[in-house]
């Protein structure tokens, strides 16, 4: 189940240890900048900015909507 409190804890953890901020990682994903405060008002995110900032952060999609804890990508 998707619970978005999670999505932003790991948004925010994986973004800081990349050393940049948030509104940059967001907007050089393609993700869009107000992604986090979006998430933070109720508003879910599309599969494709998810994607986005997973793909930027190198991480898998299920790491940052808490489906594992192992960030790593299955490939």
């Amino acid at each position: 189940m998707y619970v978005a409190q999670v999505l932003i804890s790991r948004l925010e953890s994986s973004i800081s240890g990349h050393g940049t901020s948030s509104a940059k990682a967001l907007e050089e994903s393609g993700a869009g900048k107000d992604m986090i405060a979006n998430l933070k008002k109720g508003q879910t995110p599309t599969v494709s900015k998810i994607h986005a900032i997973a793909d930027y952060l190198d991480c898998s999609v299920d790491y940052l909507l808490g489906r594992t804890d192992k960030p790593e990508i299955n490939r």
